[in-house]
């Protein structure tokens, strides 16, 4: 099932989802300017029923500097990042909520004037926000001090992906020339570059996020083979790849729990993954047909991913995978296993011979008198009887 919004008023550049609570989940929507229409971002509402998009935004605010590049939205969901082709980057910052929502936007100082930032990321614990250059550039900052722990102008030819690891330690970035770089991010040290061979480019990269499995996955395009190879991140080795998509990715994206990887094609296919067995489980052809897949992105909470394209607008697709236990599902049904297991128990109990049921003869009593058992209160003390000998009493 498939949800689309149009690019009226200019073609739709990007969208991110705005994680916000109760699931009441919002999206941020990057469009063009268009003849006299200047160039927009706005916020549009997501319900979870219908797995569709507002039909207006909740809120808009007018971008005169350019046009829209790349969205990043903070983990907590209170503020975003836009790049603007005219090469600044805007923080906008949310108020309020559902049809209320207001946008406070301001310049990011450091990024003022530094060439169109292709790419934009927050760190996992929101704490670091990195940018990476048309030219190359690559930056880290502490979030929200824009403290600089990163400014390398030679990090890339020109950045093409970036990601950062689960734990916020590392950041991978790779380039249009198909290396590929691992940095640290407490003090933008460089780690390592990706081993590949010369025939390899090394196009797009997203870290494992379940917690359990540390790896990096990348889109490698070997010849005329697209690939998406894994590397262990303790050793930074290549451990194997797959053909999945089959065709160059144009976009990559990993959900928040760490179970499903989407690729998006250049023509507008889009492939998930299940992560488990890295077998392809749901498939969208021509998703976007004939138009490249800008970006891709899975929702905070729902089976369902968030697509751009810019002649296709933003879509929001339902997947076809196996539904989610959800946690009222999972007490449910620990509480009926807690109920089997009580009336297994209970049968068990009126049909066993054992010791604490034995059958009671006809004449038995029930249980014995107290008195036989404690004696009489009343009897002579001076018949008591002692393992050491008679008392005297």
């Amino acid at each position: 099932m498939e949800s689309s919004l149009s690019s009226h008023g200019g073609a739709v550049t990007c969208a991110s989802w705005i994680r916000r609570p109760e699931n009441a989940h919002l999206v941020a929507v990057g469009k063009a300017r268009h003849g006299d229409e200047p160039a927009v971002l706005e916020i549009f509402s997501f319900d979870s029923k219908t797995f569709s998009l507002s039909s207006s935004p909740s809120a808009s605010c007018v971008i005169e500097e350019g046009d829209p590049v790349s969205i990043a939205v903070h983990p907590s969901g209170d503020d975003f990042v836009c790049s603007i082709n005219g090469g600044s980057c805007k923080w906008f910052e949310l108020y309020g909520r559902e049809a209320h929502i207001k946008l406070l936007s301001k310049d990011v100082v450091p990024l003022q004037d530094t060439g169109i930032q292709k790419c934009l990321a927050f760190s996992v614990d929101g704490s670091r926000f990195a940018c990476g250059g048309v030219d190359g550039h690559i930056r880290i900052f502490e979030w929200p001090s824009l403290r600089v722990i990163l400014d390398e102008p030679r990090a890339h030819k020109s950045v093409q992906d970036m990601d950062f690891s689960l734990d916020s330690a590392f950041l991978a970035t790779t380039s249009v020339d198909g290396s590929a770089r691992i940095w640290n991010t407490s003090d933008g040290v460089p780690l390592t570059s990706l081993a590949r061979n010369s025939d390899e480019k090394i196009e797009l990269c997203r870290f494992s996020k379940d917690g359990t499995k540390p790896f990096l996955f990348c889109t490698v395009q070997k010849g005329n083979k697209a690939l998406t190879a894994v590397w262990d991140i303790s050793t930074w080795n290549k451990i194997g790849h797959k053909r999945l998509l089959r065709k160059p990715a144009s976009i990559m994206s990993i959900s928040l729990d760490g179970k499903y990887l989407a690729l998006g094609s250049k023509d507008g296919d889009m492939c998930i993954v299940e992560v488990k067995k890295m077998e392809v489980s749901h498939w969208s052809k021509r998703l976007h047909l004939g138009s490249s897949i800008a970006s891709l992105e899975f929702c905070p909470s729902e089976r369902a991913v968030l697509t751009t394209s810019k002649e296709w607008g933003a879509m929001v697709t339902k997947l076809n995978v196996p539904a989610d236990w959800k946690e009222w599902q999972i007490y449910l049904l620990l509480l009926g296993l807690f109920l089997a297991s009580a009336v297994a128990f209970y049968i068990f109990f009126q049909n066993s011979d054992s010791f604490w049921n034995f059958p009671l003869g006809k004449d038995q009593p029930a249980r014995p008198k107290i008195d036989t058992i404690f004696g009489d209160p009343q009897s002579d003390d001076q018949n008591m009887w002692s393992p050491f000998g008679p008392v005297d009493m």
